[in-house]
């Protein structure tokens, strides 16, 4: 029988239980700490030599220099020519529904002028050059690269650089297929700690990004939090998650392989359901007991349920939504009857797959909105990835010479009540109507 635990709002010790399950230190102990503080270091001192050589000690290859390190235009564009058929329209309609759902998010400048002349507004720039991080050590995510890049090339960002770590030297076609469809412009064959240290500074081959995007195991995760500041990221994500509420009148079956959906990813993440039907939620458990050694990454699902996995009675759905919103998980499946009456309850989500037919699994790839979420409880304060992480906003202002008497007076009030005449003399100055300039 597969391990889960079983528990229920109305047991004395639920908060307790609940915490337990959900806690989670995103970035590990003193350890990786070092190792990463090390590896950013030979980077930022030594460049393309480091490169070279923590390629040749974690992937297990020999590049002759820093130059082989990059993987040339052609041979993207080539593995987009060579994948099967089925792969590479699966690839184009995927990147053609989250191209269509991110030209929707893009921020416009504005402008508007006041009565007397004055100009206030907004003008929204891209990022110069955005850097993709694409997993790369235990199996390959073209769907990362299309999440990643296609949003970027709609904010209108000139340059994307890739990185995906290539064990033993072995190119995913896949990977390098998606990276040709969603236009990246340079991609290398780096990965871990050193490749977002080299995002981040920069080395003689690998050009520096304004910000670093896409999700890694524990060092790139770490590397992230630690290169905050010289280059802007995403988010450092945790372990996959997802938290499904029913009713009890979905198929079992259903439910169990939508929790295998996440448990397969790693064995740190998690899968939880909550439920008021106790004898549905026993129904589920059968369910997963039944259909796990059928799984091709059972001992993963299992140790993953066993670990952050849970089975969990609430009241009614009512309190479900209070839980959910408690949780704040990375998605969200409302598989109930009518989940229009849920979801405006619902303050914290990543993402929110509604009714039944919705398996989070068509997010993950090609339903459109994007695939990197906030994991960890953080969706109580960010947001899925999307084109405005590529965007700037600069604010405009031009005050006319009528318009600069009025705002003068309040500046040099305010600041002279700080204590800070220089401000209030500059503001003065253009204060005084009809004066010269």
């Amino acid at each position: 029988m597969a391990e889960i635990r079983r528990f229920a709002t109305h047991d004395p010790d639920f908060d307790a239980r609940l915490e337990a399950l959900l806690a989670w230190e995103s970035v590990s102990d003193a350890g990786v700490a070092a190792i990463v503080d090390e590896i950013v270091t030979a980077i930022r001192t030594r460049g393309d030599a480091a490169l070279v050589e923590y390629t040749r000690r974690f992937d297990a290859w020999h590049p002759a220099s820093a130059a082989d390190l990059e993987i040339p235009g052609e041979r993207m564009a080539r593995a987009l020519e060579t994948i099967p058929a089925a792969q590479r329209e699966a690839l184009e309609q995927a990147a053609a529904r989250i191209r269509a759902y991110a030209q929707r998010q893009r921020l416009e400048s504005w402008s508007d002028r006041e009565a007397d002349g004055t100009l206030l507004g907004q003008q929204v720039t891209p990022l110069d050059r955005a850097g993709l991080y694409v997993p790369g050590g235990k199996a390959a995510y073209p769907s990362s690269v299309l999440m990643n890049a296609v949003p970027a090339k709609v904010a209108g960002v000139p340059e994307v650089v890739m990185t995906v770590p290539t064990p033993g030297g072995e190119l995913n076609d896949l990977v390098l297929a998606a990276a040709a469809i969603a236009g990246v412009d340079r991609a290398f064959a780096v990965g871990g700690a050193q490749a977002i240290a080299a995002l981040a500074y920069g080395t003689a081959t690998l050009p520096p990004v304004d910000k670093i995007v896409g999700p890694g195991n524990i060092f790139v995760a770490t590397a992230k939090r630690a290169l905050f500041g010289q280059v802007g990221i995403d988010m450092v994500a945790g372990p996959s998650e997802i938290l499904i509420l029913c009713d009890g009148a979905t198929d079992p079956d259903w439910i169990a392989m939508d929790l295998f959906s996440q448990a397969e990813h790693d064995e740190d993440a998690q899968s939880i359901l909550l439920s008021p039907d106790r004898a549905w939620l026993d129904r589920v458990a059968a369910a997963i007991d039944r259909l796990l050694p059928e799984m091709e990454r059972a001992p993963i699902i299992a140790k993953a349920l066993a670990a952050r996995g849970a089975l969990i009675e609430v009241a009614d759905l009512d309190e479900a939504v209070t839980v959910a919103n408690r949780i704040a998980p990375e998605h969200l499946e409302l598989s109930v009857a009518e989940p229009e009456a849920l979801v405006g309850r619902i303050r914290h989500a990543g993402a929110i797959f509604m009714g039944r037919y919705t398996a989070e699994a068509l997010g993950d790839y090609c339903a459109g909105p994007n695939h990197v979420l906030p994991t960890s409880r953080t969706a109580r304060f960010s947001s899925p990835l999307g084109v405005y992480d590529f965007q700037k906003r600069s604010s405009l202002i031009q005050v006319s010479a009528a318009g600069a008497a009025p705002l003068a007076r309040i500046a040099s009030i305010l600041a002279r009540g700080e204590g800070l005449t220089a401000h209030a003399r500059s503001a003065e100055y253009r204060g005084k109507e009809g004066r010269t300039p």
